[in-house]
Formats: structure tokens, C-alpha cells, sequence
């Protein structure tokens, strides 16, 4: 089993700029593509960004390259998000999912074996 623990989400300020963290524990000794996904409310889960097991390729949803951008700790096991010039649409709940014994990076949700419960962000205009 894998643990997912989303941080970083908060009420912030239209412009401005936001770090999440997704740290994964458990039994994270195979390898797996890390991403991340949103939800605003009243609509449905889309993917935001995904990053691969060595962290050399990444995969942004078209609407969200240029503000976002992924990452993972050379030790693999947190990954982050982070967005800048935040703006109201940005408000959603920012969830974190990884796929065990993957090398790629996967756009489809049910790609992903483990997901976090979720951080909330909310962006004031």
C-alpha cells in the first residue's frame, strides 16, 4: 500500500503564486510516474500535470502549460506542483495520484492506483 499526502493548498490572492506537495510513503520501492489533477466544484476530476519516474519528462494539460509546473525530489518520493499568477478558475480541490510499477507519465486518471485525499485551493479575486 501507498500513503499520498497532499499539502501546500490555502485562500490566496488572484496573482499569486502557490506550491503543492504530494509526499508518498509506504511501499514506494517500485517505480512510478507521479500527477496531479483538479476539481472545481460542480464539475468533473481533470488532469493538470503528470511527471515520470526519473523526472525527465513531463506532460501538462494544454490549458494549463505555462503556470504550472511539476517536479519530484531526487529522492522520488514528493512530487510538487506549482502554479503561478493563480486565478479564480484555479479554485478547485488539487489532488495528487501515483502509479506503481509505471516508467511513463499518463494523462488518464485510471492510469493512477493511488490517490491523496486532496487539497483545497481557493483563489480570491
Amino acid at each position: 500500500q501507498v500513503q499520498l499526502v497532499e499539502s501546500g493548498g490555502g485562500l490566496v490572492q488572484a496573482g499569486d503564486s502557490l506550491r503543492l506537495s504530494c509526499a508518498a510513503s509506504g511501499r514506494t520501492d517500485n517505480t512510478y510516474p507521479m500527477a496531479w489533477f483538479r476539481q472545481a466544484p460542480g464539475k468533473e476530476r481533470e488532469f493538470v500535470a503528470a511527471i515520470n519516474w526519473s523526472g525527465s519528462n513531463t506532460y501538462y494539460a494544454d490549458s494549463m502549460k505555462g503556470r504550472f509546473t511539476i517536479s519530484r525530489t531526487t529522492h522520488k518520493n514528493t512530487a510538487y506542483l506549482q502554479i503561478s499568477t493563480l486565478k479564480s478558475e484555479d479554485t478547485a480541490v488539487y489532488y495528487c495520484a501515483l502509479a506503481p510499477g509505471r516508467l511513463g507519465a499518463y494523462r488518464e486518471p485510471n492510469e493512477y492506483t493511488y490517490w491523496g485525499q486532496g487539497t483545497q485551493v481557493t483563489v480570491s479575486s
